[in-house]
Parts: C-alpha cells; sequence; structure tokens
C-alpha cells in the first residue's frame, strides 16, 4: 500500500515537467565540494557549493546512487561522483581498519571509470577525470586551503567540474545520454519476475536504495538474506519482487519527499512526517505550518493558518474534497528505517478531522496569552522542560496520527499531560486545553452523556466532582492570594499535587486555613461575593468527598482550576 502510493505520486510528479523530481536513472544530491580540474586533468582548485549562514549546499542531477550493504559493500560505487573515501581515498577514521576499507573504495572508483564505454571515455570531461588520476593529481587536493572544511564533514560528497564549466562531469549530455541508455536496455534475465507494484514482468531489484532521515541514510525497504526466510529458493528481495523501474519510482518520490526544503515534510521531534495529495490544495500547503515550529520571522504563522482553516468551514470543498490525501510517519531506526504509521484518507475527511481536533482543544486563555495550537506547542506541552525533543517518539506518533485521522486521543497524552502539570504545580492553556480535548473527544467516541462534554469556559452547570474540586481550588487560591497581596507561594504551590489526586487529605485543612484569609479581606462587598462562590460550590461537591481521584477526574480537577482561576482573574470580582 505504502510503496504503491509511493509509485503512484512519482508517476504524477513525472508527468509534471515543472516538478523538478529526478527521471529514471537520476537523482538529486547535495555537493559540497567540487574537484575544478582543466581539460588535461590537472588539479585547479576545491570549490565549496555551500552558502549562506546555515552552509546549505548545492543540489545537482547526478547519476543515481548505487545501493550497497554488507561486507562487500566498498565494491560499489557511484559514477563520477561519491564521498571522499571512494574520490580521494580518504579514510573516515583515524584507524587501521578505515584506511584499508577507503583504499578499496578509492580503486572501486577508479575501476568503475576505467571500465566506461570507450565512446564516453572520448568525452572531454571523463577524459580529464581519467587524466586526472593517471597524473595522481588527485593527492593535491588535500593540499587544498579549504580542504580542512571538507574533512569537517563526515563522508563528505564531492565531483568534479572542468575549469570555465558551469556543469558537472557527470551532468554532461553525453554521461546523461549513457545513464538513460543503460536504463532502457537492463537485460538481467537471471533475476526477472512479476513486479508487485506494477504487474509488470521485469528485472527484479535485489537491494532497494537508501533514503536520508534524521541526518542518517537507511532503507524504508530492506530483506533478511538467510535460509530460514527463504521461500522457493528465492533469496533477499526476489522473495518479494519490486522492479528496478518501480524500486527507482518509490525511493526518488520519498528522497523528493524528504528533502531539506520539501515542503511536504515536516519534523516534529524525531518522527518525519510526510504528505501528498493527489492534487494541489490548500490544506497541503497550510499543513506544515499547523504542525511546525512558527518561523522567527513569522510567529503567527500558525494562527493565521488556523484562521484560514476555519474561515473556509462553511465551504464545502469541491474540486479537490474527494483527492486522496496521504500521511507516512517516519522515524529513524538501527537496520532501516522505521514506519511509524501509515495514513490515507480523503481531503475532505482530513479537513474536518483537524478542524475538530482544533475545536476540541480550544479553550478560554487571558488577552495576553498568545494563542498558538500548532502540534509542536500541543507536544511541547506534556515534555519535560516544554522541549520536544523530550517526547517519547510512539506518543508524538499517535498524537499526530489522532489529529489527522479523528481517532482517539492515546492515553499517554492524558497521562503525560497530568504528570507536567503536577512537576510544574500549574496549569497552563495549552495543558487544559490538551485535557479537555482528551475527555470530550472521549466522550464523543464512546457516546457518553452530552453533559459530560467540557466547555471551553466556566460552566457552573458541569456538576463533576473533580470538576468542583479543581474550581474550589481556585477560589480557596484567590482569596489567600487576596487576603496576603504579594505572597511569594500559595496553596497551589504546596497542595496542588495532593489536592488533585487525593482531595480527602487536604482540603479539609485548606477549608480551615480559607477562615484566616477571609479575614484579612478588608473589602467587605469582596469578602461576601467569595463566601457566597464558596457555598455554590460547596454545596454541590457529595459530603462523602472522594479519597482518590482516577486520572480521567483528575483532568477534570485540572480544568475546573484553570476555568474558574481564569473567570476570577477576567470577573469583576476582583475590582
Amino acid at each position: 500500500m505504502i510503496l504503491q502510493a509511493l509509485y503512484n505520486y512519482y508517476r504524477q510528479k513525472a508527468a509534471d515537467p515543472e516538478s523538478g523530481i529526478a527521471p529514471p536513472g537520476f537523482e538529486w544530491k547535495e555537493i559540497p565540494f567540487i574537484i575544478v580540474i582543466d581539460h588535461q586533468g590537472i588539479f585547479i582548485a576545491l570549490e565549496e557549493t555551500r552558502q549562506g549562514d546555515k552552509k546549505k549546499p548545492q543540489t545537482f542531477l547526478l547519476p543515481k546512487s548505487t545501493a550497497r550493504s554488507g561486507s562487500n559493500a566498498w565494491m560499489t560505487s557511484n559514477l563520477l561522483w561519491d564521498h571522499y573515501g571512494y574520490v580521494l581515498g580518504n579514510p573516515r577514521g583515524d584507524d587501521m581498519k578505515s584506511t584499508e576499507m577507503a583504499v578499496k573504495q578509492f580503486n572501486a572508483f577508479i575501476n568503475k571509470i576505467n571500465s566506461l564505454p570507450e565512446s564516453l571515455k572520448k568525452d572531454d570531461g571523463v577524459a580529464a577525470v581519467i587524466s586526472f588520476y593517471k597524473k595522481n593529481e588527485y593527492k593535491k587536493v588535500s593540499c587544498a586551503n579549504n580542504w580542512n572544511e571538507c574533512l569537517k564533514i563526515n563522508g563528505c560528497n564531492m565531483s568534479f567540474r572542468l575549469y570555465e564549466e558551469t556543469v558537472l562531469v557527470p551532468c554532461r549530455p553525453n554521461v546523461k545520454l549513457y545513464i538513460e541508455t543503460c536504463n532502457l536496455n537492463d537485460t538481467d534475465e537471471e533475476h526477472r519476475g512479476v513486479c508487485l507494484l506494477t504487474g509488470v514482468y521485469s528485472s527484479i531489484a535485489r537491494i532497494h536504495s537508501d533514503t536520508p532521515i534524521n541526518k542518517d541514510s537507511k532503507k524504508m525497504v530492506s530483506f533478511q538474506k538467510n535460509s530460514g526466510y527463504d521461500s522457493y529458493g528465492k533469496e533477499q528481495a526476489y522473495n518479494a519482487p519490486t522492479s528496478k523501474s518501480a524500486e527507482f519510482a518509490y525511493t526518488t518520490a520519498l528522497n523528493s519527499l524528504l528533502a531539506r526544503n520539501s515542503k511536504n515534510k515536516v519534523q516534529i521531534g524525531d518522527l518525519t512526517l510526510v504528505f501528498w495529495s493527489e492534487y494541489k490544495s490548500d490544506l497541503e500547503q497550510l499543513f506544515p505550518t499547523l504542525f511546525c515550529f512558527p518561523s522567527v520571522d513569522d510567529p503567527e504563522a500558525d494562527t493565521r493558518a488556523i484562521a484560514s482553516l476555519f474561515s473556509n468551514a462553511s465551504q464545502v470543498l469541491t474540486e479537490t474534497a474527494s483527492a486522496r490525501f496521504f500521511f507516512l510517519g517516519l522515524g529513524p531506526n538501527v537496520a532501516r528505517i522505521s514506519v511509524r504509521f501509515w495514513h490515507e484518507s480523503t481531503e475532505r475527511v482530513v479537513t474536518e478531522a483537524i478542524r475538530q481536533h482544533y475545536d476540541d482543544i480550544d479553550i478560554v486563555r487571558s488577552s495576553y496569552d498568545s494563542g498558538h495550537y500548532s502540534a509542536y506547542w500541543l507536544l511541547s506541552a506534556m515534555s519535560v522542560e516544554n522541549k520536544i525533543d523530550n517526547i517519547h517518539s510512539n506518543m508524538a506518533s499517535q498524537v499526530v496520527r489522532s489529529i489527522i485521522s479523528g481517532d482517539e486521543y492515546p492515553i499517554t497524552m492524558l497521562h503525560q499531560t497530568i504528570l507536567r502539570i503536577r512537576t510544574i504545580r500549574n496549569v497552563r492553556r495549552m495543558q487544559a486545553g490538551i485535557l479537555k480535548a482528551y475527555l470530550n473527544r472521549s466522550c464523543r467516541i464512546r457516546s457518553i452523556k452530552e453533559k459530560e462534554i467540557i466547555s471551553v469556559s466556566l460552566d457552573v452547570t458541569n456538576m463533576s466532582t473533580g470538576y468542583l474540586l479543581g474550581r474550589l481550588f481556585a477560589v480557596l487560591e484567590k482569596i489567600q492570594e487576596q487576603g496576603i497581596p504579594g505572597i511569594n507561594s500559595t496553596i497551589r504551590d504546596h497542595y496542588y499535587a495532593t489536592a488533585s489526586s487525593t482531595p480527602m487529605k487536604v482540603f479539609p485543612q485548606l477549608l480551615k486555613m480559607k477562615n484566616y484569609h477571609l479575614e484579612k479581606i478588608k473589602i467587605r462587598g469582596l469578602k461576601r461575593k467569595y463566601e457566597k462562590l464558596l457555598t455554590e460550590i460547596i454545596s454541590s461537591i457529595p459530603p462523602d468527598m472522594p479519597s482518590g481521584l482516577v486520572m480521567e477526574d483528575q483532568a477534570r480537577f485540572a480544568i475546573g482550576y484553570y476555568h474558574q482561576k481564569s473567570d476570577l482573574n477576567n470577573s469583576k470580582i476582583i475590582q
């Protein structure tokens, strides 16, 4: 299913000449450093392509890299470009094993060039590269002024360019024609079969290409080579045949989605989410902003994106409403790329699910609150020190999937948020919104009574014990603040965790303390208003106050506390 969708995406993009997707036999690759030589192969300079403050390398359309794995991976090199181990024989490490490996890679790279057809060797660029090695000019590269900058990039990719020319040698017309001819004349009769993706009888790819993810490069599809996993005498990929053309198509599509400048990629912690639609749509353009950290240059981008999402809520999607929308969540792993989740739906369903999420998480906020609601802030509110990198990868995947699918939120979201509230001994707007979203969606999906639905702001009709206790705690704290102005720590700092989990232990003591705090309030009208509010709340709480609250009721406690505190801060009762 995933490979089929990626294959179709490649075909969709390949039909658009402006898409920039690589044609068969080629791939877009970043080349940080270029070896500049003249027509006789004499070394001229080591040219750096990285530009700007972020030192972003230039990208070139090069002959596709060849998949390599195992102990004999050094035998496989790319054509006229590769990392400095192959191009210059420079080892990645200082140990003897790395040095020996670099020598093998270097010889494999030269042998591949020497094995090219004689007609291609006559090309000016290819001939110059051959002379570059015959004359040992490659030894001069390490003497360049910027060589140390090249070494700072582990496994830095390099290629060649003729002096006073703009295109790289592997990008020259004759080299391109050679690659295209080889791609069309593939006659691997020994390993041919019916492709699982296309249904066409053709050459089968034995090893699938790598895909860069999170500064690493691994395969999304790999195969175990072991007699215990073989079937009908077929090893590795021949057990699940994927034609070379289909393998190229799906890997090229995935690489384009994962490219550094891709607009179809979102990074949330170690979760990499790629998405695409059958047709261009507004949702596809809004999606990154709804999930990512707002740009420093435009901090209100996510707020505008949410407003734009809801401004079209009354409009029925027409052209792209039934278009398929795909989401692929990926993460790093030791052996290969880990597929965290896969979700396929229509644009209408996805749009409605995202709108529902923002409805669920919406909660009253103060006038000074920024109002950011992107998934980045949501996950940060649940993580240690509000750092999204501290969020568990599985929980990030589950939460994102719930947002785009409309399914129930993971229970870990509830537990983690309550744990964070206990730790910081406060309830912030985003955390209250998370708890509200979890409870309301759970009630809606499980068809629980509508009276259990929590409102955006204070609801005096909510008779949930947890909610009422949270309101009571907020009023008691406010009375303390009014009775002792400028107090450094309130009852929230000392008693919140206990009050929200085992209320019977502390509320009797807190109710005694409030008498002292009420006496300190000099404004008689304000004192009576607090007493009236306390009476209204306490009269609704059951006489047998619970000795403990389950997690859902602890969530209602936090929301009740947040609602009541926001109402007290915004109402005239404090004036």
